[in-house]
């Protein structure tokens, strides 16, 4: 089973539509923010578990200089730990600092109490499909980009064997 073309363009269309709104809430909720948006995504990856900065850096999608300055910025700021890898001396693991995880809560807090108010004529089971369908769009989204990545798509299969005759 696949989606129609006409149809893939219209939720591109929509996906568009809802990046573009998502950019203007999120600008208007950082504001007055000592950590601005890059850094806050950075935090909430950290704050996932302990992570490796290379690790880090692919799963953010930027190069390790970039990551390198902001995991600078919010060790400057008291937000993360960085100590040696205990499988690898030479590699460093990044961790969250009690007051990162104490900022990051509140990040949390703040954003969900945000949307709450900008979802205010939603109900619960609104909340939970919308939920459930983004999951099934990120999940569909990195599988193929992973699939992608190792030659395992139909696409890519079609045109090895092609090749190959």
């Amino acid at each position: 089973m696949s989606v129609a073309p006409a149809t893939a363009a219209e939720l591109v269309n929509q996906i568009f539509d809802l990046q573009r709104a998502l950019r203007c809430v999120t600008m208007e909720n950082a504001k007055g923010q000592e950590a601005g948006l890059a850094l806050q995504g950075v935090l909430k990856f950290i704050g996932e578990g302990q992570t490796r900065a290379t690790h880090l850096a692919e799963r953010l999608g930027v190069s390790a200089p970039v990551l390198s300055r902001h995991i600078a910025e919010l060790e400057d700021m008291g937000l993360v730990i960085r100590t040696p890898d205990p499988a690898d001396g030479r590699a460093q693991v990044l961790r969250l600092s009690p007051k990162g995880e104490q900022k990051l809560a509140y990040l949390v807090e703040r954003r969900a109490a945000a949307l709450a108010s900008y979802l205010a004529d939603w109900n619960e089971d609104d909340a939970a499909s919308t939920g459930a369908m983004i999951s099934k769009l990120t999940a569909s989204l990195r599988k193929s980009i992973k699939d992608r990545e190792s030659g395992t798509t139909h696409e890519s299969n079609t045109l090895q064997e092609s090749i190959n005759g």
